[in-house]
């Protein structure tokens, strides 16, 4: 798995835990969700941490909680 994937796979994991939408979560934390659904749909790459960072506080959570999951163990290599 790439680290796109499991960055992917985690936000759809938090906002199941949290019982909310990717823009819910976004817009609590006062971003727009553009960034966050650029990632979920490949349109971007390579997420920006800070985009992360502000999913996270609108989560309520910190950026150790998301990336302390066993999904960002054993991720493939990236070219």
């Amino acid at each position: 798995m790439s680290i796109n994937e499991a960055i992917i796979y985690r936000i759809k994991e938090v906002c199941e835990l949290k019982d909310m939408s990717i823009c819910d979560i976004s817009l609590k934390a006062g971003k727009s969700p553009s960034s966050i659904y650029d990632l979920m749909h490949n349109r971007t790459k390579h997420s920006k941490i800070n985009t992360i960072q502000r999913f996270c506080e609108g989560a309520g959570m910190t950026l150790g909680d998301f990336f302390s999951n066993p999904v960002f163990d054993n991720l493939d290599p990236e070219d």
